[in-house]
């Protein structure tokens, strides 16, 4: 790789990233050895990977246990913590889009980043001050049964500004990092290829972290204590952060992408009325050689009304203007870019059941551990939410045998660089997360026979004797699922979005794990409703007396039934197809690995 880019003239190599980084020289202070080895790939890679490890950490660490810091210290009836914590979640959840949006257009990811940090990190101060400055503390006395209002002020504007830290960590923290990797050097893209999945080993370990070190803390030490280390934890790799600053490549924020989507829709309604020209060459497109910023996609066959807007009308030489109206005429790649954007709705629709799956892990999966046998020896008793390291651990070991066994099989067998497709990993981790829902039911009618059994006996059900590891086979299939799917997601959705909006693509897959939620709680609204209506609702009071077994396999179902689906859609799907030379179109059918973004 790097003997290919000495070979390169200078002038070659300052066309290939002409337009493409505010910041990474292609050249050193003599002029001859190019700087791209000395910016970027995995030496600005993991300063990125870093601070996301603090944010999930603290993140999960808050998350998990936040209903228990609701109920137990803030003394609310469990309907009231219940719904701060859905609104809280909702809020997390949207933020990223408006972060996305942001960065793309305007401020760029690394001032969005540090944006987003200093937010955090005054959310994480303002947590520790909440349980260390005495006028700022639940309570003035140790037993007390009404909260200080001031606590409660200070305490949701903490929350509340790390929904606003992660709205700009969560879409810009893992774009950043995969913008460190050229697209149009062949050894980068398969190192990026690699980034997702170590991205998300570093994600998965601030999440097992989080669930036992920092909910440990919080349930036998003290909030304090805990909120304390998240927030010294998130200022030390703030600072790692900021002093990679110099290894970093900089995308240019190209405004909002809204708008030219919208003159592709505008010129296309304008031209409604006129014929196809007899050959795609005959659209509008800027010579490559002339294009100041981003890469030019190839013309596909694909929603063919919008080609009208790249049509060129009457006779007049258009190349003879030096900027059309772009209300009036597009250009191809602007066409084809708002194509992207709508071939994606499919396959995000699809993606939602997934998250279905993925939320009942943080709820139902919690909730079924609390009454369950969780001790390890005589002793140790390990918190509910703990019982995620699991699923975490499961992905972990998914990615890390992905990464470094099947990649390498399945390059040298399909002779695809990524291995398989994404959207083929992708289908095979709902695959997973179908048999991890199956398996789920089978293991709630083991658990619910041990309490018809024992309430038999006269024995009392608030514990059962059954052990919480029963989850575990369920968790690590769904962790496997995480790791295809998840990391498949991630992927797909930044590879796939125009190069301008690569922060909301990412905020796009974010939005699969929020709606996820969101839909898991709608179902359940209406599965309860239609159940208490015929006599005996899936969902009680007492999870003893629920049949969460049967929701489980209606989650099962639905999954599968997508599933097909989302095959079906899959396999019609066309990759983004960029335009690797300049001296020719250098276009071909998408495949999902040389036309891959």
């Amino acid at each position: 790789m790097e003997q290919e880019i000495k070979n390169k003239s200078i002038d070659e190599i300052r066309e290939d990233d002409h337009g493409k980084w505010v910041h990474d020289a292609s050249l050193d202070h003599k002029g001859q050895v190019p700087l791209r080895a000395s910016t970027g790939v995995w030496k600005a890679s993991f300063f990125i990977i870093a601070i996301e490890f603090s944010e999930r950490l603290s993140y999960f660490g808050i998350a998990t246990n936040l209903i228990s810091y609701l109920t137990r210290v803030m003394h609310q009836d469990l309907k009231a913590a219940a719904k701060n914590v859905n609104n809280w979640s909702g809020v997390t959840t949207m933020m990223p889009l408006v972060g996305g949006f942001l960065a793309d257009s305007y401020t760029g990811r690394f001032s969005m980043i540090l944006i987003a940090s200093i937010l955090y990190l005054m959310g994480l101060g303002l947590l520790t001050m909440t349980q260390f400055i005495p006028s700022l503390k639940p309570c003035g006395t140790d037993l007390c049964t009404q909260t200080r209002k001031v606590h409660k002020v200070v305490f949701f504007l903490a929350i509340y500004l790390l929904s606003l830290g992660t709205g700009g960590h969560k879409p810009c923290l893992e774009s950043f990092g995969a913008d460190q990797f050229d697209d149009d050097h062949m050894e980068e893209r398969k190192q990026k290829m690699s980034y997702f999945n170590w991205w998300n080993f570093a994600l998965c370990c601030g999440l097992l972290l989080g669930v036992t070190l920092i909910a440990y803390a919080e349930d036998y030490a003290s909030w304090g204590v805990a909120s304390l280390i998240l927030t010294v934890t998130m200022a030390i790799t703030i600072m790692i952060f900021y002093f990679g600053k110099g290894f970093y490549r900089y995308r240019v924020p190209e405004g909002s992408p809204l708008t030219p989507m919208s003159q592709v829709l505008v010129a296309a309604l304008r031209k409604r009325n006129m014929s196809h020209p007899s050959s795609p060459a005959l659209l509008y497109e800027v010579p490559k050689s002339e294009k100041s910023k981003g890469r030019l996609l190839c013309h596909t066959n694909s929603l063919r009304f919008l080609d009208k807007a790249a049509i060129i009308e009457g006779s007049e030489n258009i190349l003879s203007r030096k900027q059309p109206n772009p209300w009036i005429l597009a250009t191809v790649t602007q066409v084809e870019e708002m194509k992207l954007v709508i071939n994606l709705i499919p396959i995000w629709l699809t993606s939602l059941t997934f998250g279905l799956c993925m939320a009942q892990a943080s709820t139902f999966f919690v909730k079924q551990s609390s009454i369950m046998n969780r001790k390890i020896g005589q002793n140790f008793e390990f918190p509910p939410a703990s019982i995620g390291t699991i699923s975490a651990s499961g992905m972990i070991i998914t990615v890390i045998l992905y990464d470094k066994i099947l990649v390498p099989l399945l390059r040298g067998a399909t002779g695809n660089e990524r291995g398989i497709e994404i959207l083929r990993r992708i289908g095979i981790g709902m695959a997973f997360a179908v048999c991890g829902m199956t398996i789920a039911a089978l293991v709630e009618r083991k658990r619910l026979g041990v309490v018809e059994r024992d309430i038999m006996r006269g024995q009392r059900t608030e514990t059962l004797s059954v052990s919480a590891f029963w989850l575990a086979p369920q968790l690590i299939v769904l962790g496997i699922a995480d790791g295809f799917t998840l990391v498949g997601l991630q992927e797909f959705f930044y590879e796939q979005v125009p190069d301008s909006m690569r922060s909301l693509g990412i905020a796009f897959y974010l939005s699969v794990i929020g709606l996820g939620n969101l839909l898991s709680s709608y179902l359940i609204t209406t599965v309860d409703h239609i159940t208490t209506s015929a006599g005996n609702s899936w969902f009680g009071k007492d999870l003893n007396e629920s049949h969460l077994d049967n929701f489980y396999w209606l989650l099962a179902v639905l999954n599968g039934l997508n599933l097909f689906i989302y095959v079906v859609i899959a396999r019609r799907f066309k990759y983004k197809n960029v335009q690797r030379s300049v001296s020719k179109a250098g276009c071909s059918v998408g495949d999902g690995i040389g036309s891959m973004a």
